[in-house]
């Protein structure tokens, strides 16, 4: 099988880390995970198709994903189609293997969907199919020069939908231990979008810019009560307050950050970035902020490892890997730190880790585990997929569901308090819509054999 090429995707809400082993180990290529619609040049991108536009006002998004899982299985294949063509990787699907991501909790239904794309559209030799916090242990992130990494590790996975903390033992999920927050950065790039309306310009039709100008200007604060009070007191003249310049596309001038004493030509439109700055990140640790009724980082941390083996909680304080785009926001790493410290136990060391691509993590991770001479036993072959189905998949990759052998000693167990972690994750009012899967004759696959309906 090393003889083949091995596909990696990094299969995010918001952008696909993709590259092929040996090629792109180092610089993965990032594309938008989205069909695009751009009113100013009344044209459609498809994935990586976008760094072709040139108008990024009114953008309108289709995505694959809602509330973190993929159900938009049109626009996922004709993303995938792109991506996998001469224009980008330049694979032939049949001749290679693939390692791709899926969401924590993952359903099973949804599962079967990746499993049936994976062998009969697009006909792979094989897969992997795993969660980006599983990948972590095989990256360099906690590895110290010349060791291996450690034993007990904490993920923290702040993404576009959701924020997951996820402990890792000996390179398995505890599944038990898992706590998700319904913040990400698609939620802080949403608020930020109300609150700018509210104050200064109507931005509610621009989440692409808005969402630059969060990248660009907003950082975590590590004294809230302070900043707020210094925004507060010197509302216009303070050392906090940013001017954001915005793009201008028609002179093909991005938008950028005001230099301190910059002159402003009469074309220049800016956005007054005030305190908007940190109470938009503040969400992540008091989601209470807006309404929601969850604990912070911090807290969930804590409850996560609470819930571990106590002779090891000292090791997962000493471990905690920092991940996910919202990851790379300024101060955030130090905040969580310094929360932490006074919530673990005095005698318990608080170390959080985190890189300067906090995004790419996982797929660093994929390569590495790639690489590994092992690896093809972690796969299942388009033979075994063709003799066995789905069952394949669901016998050999790590899942948060029961082992099927298991199913029904699971189903009893449920009953009590011991799996009601399990069972209200399956029962949750927000459980994704139907799955679209698209229809018959769509869609770019080599394909022969159809899916079912």
């Amino acid at each position: 099988m090393a003889s083949y090429n091995t596909v990696l995707l990094d299969n995010g809400a918001s952008t696909i880390k993709a590259g092929v082993l040996g090629v792109h180990d180092d610089r993965p290529l990032i594309i938008p995970n989205s069909v695009v619609r751009s009113k100013g040049d009344n044209s459609t991108y498809i994935g990586h198709e976008l760094a072709r536009c040139r108008d990024f006002t009114s953008l309108r998004f289709r995505l694959p994903f809602e509330k973190g899982f993929l159900v938009d299985w049109d626009a996922q294949k004709a993303i995938w189609d792109g991506l996998f063509s001469n224009d980008v990787l330049r694979v032939n699907t049949s001749e290679a293997s693939l390692l791709i991501t899926e969401p924590y909790f993952n359903l099973p239904n949804i599962q079967d969907v990746y499993d049936q794309f994976v062998f009969e559209e697009y006909e792979f030799r094989a897969y992997h199919r795993c969660t980006p916090a599983s990948l972590v242990p095989h990256s360099r992130l906690l590895a110290g020069a010349g060791l291996p990494p450690p034993e007990c590790i904490l993920v923290v996975d702040s993404g576009f939908s959701f924020t997951h903390v996820v402990p890792i033992l000996n390179g398995a999920v505890v599944w038990e231990a898992v706590k998700r927050i319904d913040v990400g950065g698609k939620l802080l790039t949403n608020h930020l979008k109300e609150i700018v309306s509210f104050r200064q310009w109507n931005m509610m039709e621009e989440t692409h810019i808005v969402n630059e100008v969060k990248e660009a200007c907003c950082f975590v604060s590590d004294n809230f009560k302070r900043d707020l009070e210094v925004c507060r007191v010197q509302p216009t003249r303070n050392p906090i307050i940013q001017e954001y310049i915005f793009p201008d596309y028609s002179a093909n001038r991005p938008g950028r950050i005001r230099r301190p004493g910059e002159a402003l030509n009469e074309g220049h439109q800016t956005l007054t970035m005030n305190n908007e700055r940190f109470t938009v990140p503040e969400i992540l640790f008091h989601p209470t902020d807006i309404g929601l009724e969850q604990a912070g980082i911090s807290a969930t941390v804590a409850a996560s490892i609470s819930l571990l083996p106590e002779d090891l909680q000292g090791l997962f304080w000493a471990n905690i890997a920092l991940i996910g785009g919202n990851a790379a926001l300024p101060g955030l790493r130090e905040r969580l730190t310094s929360e932490l410290r006074s919530l673990a136990p005095i005698d318990c060391e608080v170390a959080v880790y985190t890189s300067e691509h906090p995004a790419l993590e996982a797929y660093y991770g994929a390569v590495a585990l790639a690489a590994r001479p092992g690896f093809a036993q972690c796969m299942v072959t388009r033979e075994e997929y063709q003799e066995m189905g789905s069952s394949a998949c669901r016998r050999k990759f790590r899942d948060w569901k029961p082992a099927e052998k298991d199913a029904s000693r699971g189903r009893e167990q449920a009953k009590g308090k011991g799996q009601r972690g399990k069972g209200d994750d399956e029962g949750e009012d927000d459980s994704p819509p139907p799955t679209k899967k698209p229809g018959r004759g769509r869609g770019r696959g080599r394909g022969s054999a159809r899916r079912q309906a």
